[in-house]
């Protein structure tokens, strides 16, 4: 392995547009496309391959490798133009490394078969707005869709700060500030503590990881910021749960105050393959924070939460995975067994003979 080939790995990736790269000893090269792992035609990699993919890396960002190093997050960058997202990380005593490749170009809500509705949402003054899902489900990308609308649409200050960056942006009708930790700022709140002596009207904080992160995105909404981030949730009540059970019980009631104070919405996103298969469609959840959606987070009556989405679709253009995953079944979008498989509803069928 030199750079030579490292880069021509790479550059097939963005040609044949996958998702994600793995390096792992005593395998070739694995490509993400579609959903699904491929092997590359190449031959299998050994401890130095790996070893010279991080130190090449590595060294892009300015670190370098040492024996301490267990796993860590960075960037890499083609001089095409080409960026990813790395996972360093150590198996059996080898290094292995994950490559998210990030999309050269920021699509638009259109682009990317997002609901339009996301535009409104963040056009809010301040408050808390959360972009959820599993791992490789699109919320990095959804987040940069709407700074995007932010950024062609207002003029604010928004300070990104991320771990590490991903997609670059270009002040437009904004002034955007990206930070990237490890290389601008030592942590997520530290960078938090200083942004807001930066004079910003938008926060993106890349990933609430724990407590006080958590916290200091919340004391950012409370004093009059609008504040985006992302959480490994796969939906309202459960991004709610995860918010509250990080603090211990005798906060928790309080924190279901500011929360129910700050909330503007939750957007959760679910990657589905179309009838095709041949492309990728995101199924959303759309939870806004209605008076009445307030009063079951104060109140603790998440269970409810649910039902007043559905209750609120016309009126707020709210959302449930069912309901977005039924229309996408009825425009002939996506199978009837991909819909399935990807509702956490019991009633599914039952909801859809109702629907038609």
């Amino acid at each position: 392995m030199d750079s030579k080939v490292l880069h021509q790995i790479l550059e097939i990736a963005f040609q044949k547009k996958v998702s994600d790269l793995h390096f792992e000893v005593d395998n070739p090269p694995f490509f993400r496309g579609r959903g699904q792992l491929v092997r590359a035609k190449l031959p299998n990699l050994t401890p130095a391959d790996t070893q010279f993919i991080a130190e090449t890396v590595l060294s892009h960002n300015g670190r370098q490798v040492n024996n301490d190093l267990k796993e860590c997050d960075a960037s890499y960058s083609l001089a095409t133009g080409g960026r990813f997202r790395v996972s360093i990380f150590r198996q059996k005593g080898h290094f292995g490394i994950v490559m998210r490749v990030i999309p050269p170009v920021i699509g638009s809500f259109e682009e990317l078969n997002l609901p339009q509705v996301l535009g409104e949402i963040a056009q809010v003054p301040n408050g808390l707005i959360l972009v959820t899902g599993p791992t490789g489900n699109g919320k990095s990308t959804t987040l940069a869709s709407m700074l995007r609308h932010l950024n062609e649409n207002f003029s604010y200050n928004i300070i990104t700060i991320e771990d590490p960056i991903e997609f670059l942006f270009t002040s437009q009708k904004s002034c955007i500030i990206q930070r990237e930790i490890g290389i601008d700022t030592d942590s997520f709140t530290s960078a938090l503590k200083a942004a807001l002596r930066m004079d910003p009207d938008v926060i993106m904080v890349g990933e609430m990881r724990d407590k006080e992160t958590i916290d200091s995105c919340i004391k950012a909404a409370e004093t009059g910021h609008l504040v985006l981030s992302t959480l490994h949730t796969q939906g309202a009540v459960s991004t709610i749960n995860r918010i509250i059970g990080h603090f211990p019980p005798d906060a928790q009631e309080i924190m279901r105050q500011r929360l129910a104070d700050i909330l503007v919405a939750t957007v959760s996103i679910r990657l589905i393959k179309d009838k095709s298969g041949e492309n990728i469609l995101p199924a959303v959840e759309i939870m806004r924070a209605t008076t009445t959606i307030q009063a079951c987070i104060r109140e603790g009556r998440l269970d409810e939460i649910e039902k007043h989405i559905e209750n609120g679709a016309s009126q707020y253009h709210m959302q449930t995975l069912d309901m977005h995953l039924l229309q996408l079944y009825r425009q002939d979008l996506v199978t009837l067994n991909d819909a399935q498989r990807l509702t956490h509803s019991m009633d599914f069928e039952r909801k859809l003979m109702f629907d038609n």
